[in-house]
């Protein structure tokens, strides 16, 4: 089974550079929490990973079927528990204004199940997608 790999290295006492194929992410903390801003939290990452990979497919399940569709937004967002800090929930809501709504929630459908972050989500974490 293939294997993706992510490289990460410190960058300073709060900041991690991660390098993916090539593209370089910053993650650190707000300066609230004893960071120094310099880029998004792992776990806003871990989200934007979620709707990055759902969009991916979702826009490719679209380009396989010639549609017209081309003003896709997602809000992704996760309900915090305490201890251990973890997400116990996790909602993504799409939205279009695509007039066939029965084609475009087969899409989400299919394109929920394609990926690869929701697959491993669902396992750990109520996870729901919709439309909005």
């Amino acid at each position: 089974m293939p294997t993706i790999s992510v490289n990460l290295k410190q960058v300073n006492d709060a900041t991690t550079a991660a390098e993916i194929r090539g593209h370089a992410i910053d993650i650190d903390r707000p300066e609230a929490k004893g960071g120094r801003d310099k880029g998004a939290m792992g776990g806003e990452l871990l989200l934007a990973s979620l709707g990055g990979c759902f969009n991916s497919n979702l826009l490719a399940a679209i380009r396989a079927r010639d549609l017209e569709i081309d003003d896709i937004a997602i809000e992704v967002s996760g309900e915090l528990a305490e201890a251990p800090a973890r997400f116990s929930a996790i909602d993504m809501v799409v939205t279009s204004a695509y007039e066939d709504r029965a084609t475009l929630e087969k899409l989400v459908t299919m394109s929920e199940r394609a990926c690869i972050v929701a697959n491993t989500l669902k396992r750990s974490v109520d996870l729901s997608v919709s439309l909005g």
